[in-house]
């Protein structure tokens, strides 16, 4: 993931997590804020030592990036992710964690369709 894709000081982080909203589902909780001012959206991922040890975290941000990458056009521009990873999502395998955050995706009106996929 690119580095203009990526959510990285504390001072966001913390603005996001104040001011933003939060939609959850078992393995992931997204807090996303509008930000008008940048052209792209900010992508921040937390995960937690109670997930696994350092190899198991590491492995999670890796997949994340990449689902996120290989999908950036479906998602809303303009606004500032967080992803927080919890537990149940180090058992899971590429294509359940992709069906996952897109779920909780989804549920916070963040999805955009492509042309080609709208029916």
């Amino acid at each position: 993931m690119e580095k203009t894709y990526r959510l990285a000081k504390r001072e966001d982080f913390n603005k996001v997590y104040r001011y933003g909203k939060s939609m959850a589902n078992h393995q992931f909780v997204l807090y996303y804020l509008p930000q008008p001012k940048i052209e792209q959206f900010r992508l921040g991922i937390s995960v937690s030592k109670k997930v696994g040890n350092a190899v198991v975290r590491n492995r999670l941000r890796r997949m994340i990036k990449e689902i996120v990458r290989l999908n950036k056009e479906q998602l809303a521009v303009q606004y500032d992710y967080i992803l927080i990873v919890r537990k149940p999502a180090a058992d899971m395998d590429y294509a359940q964690m992709e069906k996952s955050i897109f779920h909780v995706i989804r549920k916070a009106s963040l999805y955009k369709r492509n042309e080609s996929t709208k029916r």
